[in-house]
């Protein structure tokens, strides 16, 4: 008989390994972002992108996906493309560890896109949570207002932040998607998504790199599209409260790349304040994946 549990370890480790290739993504990404600028930096990661998956995917011999598959393609593609230009925009003020640490309260704005979106319930644990998880934020915050404080270190907070949301909305897309698609052909798709939007926009903010930054940009690509495969592949074999703790593994890999490649240091601030988030959204996870009867608030 098969055992449901085995499963899921091997999509914990597969999720894992994908965070970890994010990870390092982003690290790759800010570089970019300083030198090319964020908007630049998107433009040609997506375009190498679409070459790179659009090999995998014509090698995968596809079939056209469903008007619904596709329109669900197109939605999350527009969401992590504007997402993704405020974190990596955000991300050339903060240092990458204290990005990543406020972007783990999306979980906890996850909840409450739920309740509008999905009309589910929000049981008074996971009000608590979200009060935990926004305190936490404040302390990461509070941390960095208090140091080198200036006018841009509050651009990246409120870019990071509203990535932040976006990414919750997200969440929400990435289960559906992964249900009704391969891996190989979200990847493809959210790539020409991602390029059509930004090389809209071309004709006025782009410009063409040097080639020093050609071989980041490879990089940058690759290592999104190996990641977005195996985070895909994970959440269509495992329920998203089994691997919602894979995401704070993030926070570790920010700070270890952080440290390397910017010689980041993360400030006491910075880890409360990330303790506090994922102990949120660990008490949210345990409310989703309970059926326990639970006080609701409507």
């Amino acid at each position: 008989m098969h055992n449901p549990q085995s499963g899921y370890t091997v999509a914990l480790a597969v999720a894992s390994a994908g965070i970890a290739l994010f990870s390092v993504m982003d690290v790759v990404m800010k570089g970019l972002s300083l030198g090319l600028g964020a908007y630049n930096a998107m433009l040609w990661r997506s375009l190498i992108g679409v070459v790179v998956a659009g090999i995998l995917f014509l090698r995968s011999r596809p079939t056209l996906p469903e008007p619904a598959v596709i329109r669900l393609h197109v939605l999350r593609g527009l969401i992590l493309a504007i997402m993704a230009f405020l974190f990596f925009w955000g991300l050339k003020f903060l240092p990458v560890a204290e990005a990543v640490g406020l972007t783990f309260i999306a979980p906890l704005f996850a909840l409450y896109l739920a309740r509008v979106l999905l009309k589910e319930t929000i049981s008074r644990r996971a009000v608590i949570a979200s009060l935990i998880g926004l305190l936490g934020a404040g302390v990461i915050i509070t941390g960095r207002f208090s140091g080198q404080y200036d006018e841009e270190t509050s651009k990246g907070i409120i870019a990071v932040l509203a990535s932040a949301l976006l990414y919750a909305y997200n969440l929400i897309l990435q289960r559906q998607q992964a249900l009704v698609a391969r891996p190989v052909e979200i990847a493809f798709f959210q790539n020409c998504v991602l390029l059509a939007l930004f090389g809209s926009l071309a004709p006025f903010f782009g410009e063409i790199p040097a080639p020093v930054f050609l071989s980041p940009l490879v990089a940058a690509a690759v290592l999104s599209i190996a990641s977005l495969q195996m985070m895909s592949w994970a959440y269509a074999r495992a329920p998203a409260n089994i691997l919602l703790p894979v995401e704070y593994t993030a926070f570790v890999w920010a700070a270890i790349l952080g440290w390397i490649v910017f010689d980041e240091t993360v400030t006491p601030t910075t880890i409360l304040g990330t303790i506090l988030i994922v102990a949120a959204c660990l008490v949210s996870a345990r409310n989703w994946s309970s059926h326990e009867d639970d006080s609701a608030v409507a």
